[in-house]
């Protein structure tokens, strides 16, 4: 049996949409091509923004320690003192200037030679802070019921938004600064930028003079705790890459 061939017309079709499809490889060659060039001449580069400022927030922690046969009366001396510490300190507390929180309360068993419960022990903390540097010592000194066990300055949130746009713009322009020095150490006459990033990053503080006789209660109740603020740096790093034309 004679097989069978396409008509002339459908010939003619298919030759056409042959051509069709072949132009079409042809135009999108060029672009696949160019899609996968390797960029030329990318450097990546950083450059950081860095201000030093006085410490503006106090953190005073109190603490009581309190003993006993039975874990229920413990538990009430702790709450008794650190409820007698509260009533105090919120007697001064002002937004930003001192706030007052409660901190961490444990209570755990102590064992005998025997390996059976002896007796249990029990901690509460009270944490008082603020931007007024001489109410918070001075408050923190005046409570009786509970003993200072640490304390320590910081830059508050408030200053450190306030500073990290100054600081930012510092960064900003140092690494504009070095990209166009690193275009003409090359040969070129100008960069375009292709990505960067933005971070902030929070510096080793110095540390402050260490307070005398951190874990014992002043001779005298009113007596401020005696304090000195140190230095906080604020750092922005801008990193990018940027392309030599």
């Amino acid at each position: 049996m004679t097989p069978s061939f396409p008509t002339r017309r459908a010939a003619a079709v298919w030759c056409r949409a042959f051509a069709a499809s072949v132009a079409l490889c042809a135009l999108a060659a060029p672009a696949m091509a160019q899609q996968n060039e390797i960029p030329a001449n990318i450097v990546n580069l950083s450059a950081s923004g860095h201000l030093e400022v006085p410490q503006d927030w106090l953190t005073v922690v109190l603490h009581t320690t309190k003993e006993g046969a039975d874990p229920v009366a413990v538990q009430n001396q702790l709450k008794q003192a650190v409820d007698t510490a509260l009533a105090a300190a919120q007697a001064q507390a002002r937004p930003q200037q001192l706030e007052v929180r409660t901190g961490n309360l444990r209570l755990f068993p102590r064992y005998g030679s025997n390996g059976r419960i002896s007796g249990w022990q029990g901690q509460a903390e009270l944490v008082i802070e603020g931007r007024d540097i001489a109410r918070v010592s001075a408050v923190a000194g005046r409570i009786e019921s509970m003993t200072v066990s640490s304390m320590g300055f910081s830059l508050s949130r408030d200053a450190r938004l306030a500073l990290e746009s100054q600081v930012q713009a510092q960064a900003i322009e140092r690494f504009r600064a070095r990209a166009t020095e690193v275009a003409k150490g090359f040969g070129f006459s100008s960069y375009t930028l292709r990505d960067v990033s933005v971070s902030s990053a929070d510096l080793p503080e110095r540390p402050m003079p260490r307070m005398m006789a951190m874990e014992a209660k002043a001779a005298a109740s009113d007596m401020p705790i005696p304090t000195a603020a140190g230095t906080a740096t604020v750092s922005i790093t801008v990193s990018g890459a940027v392309q030599l034309r």
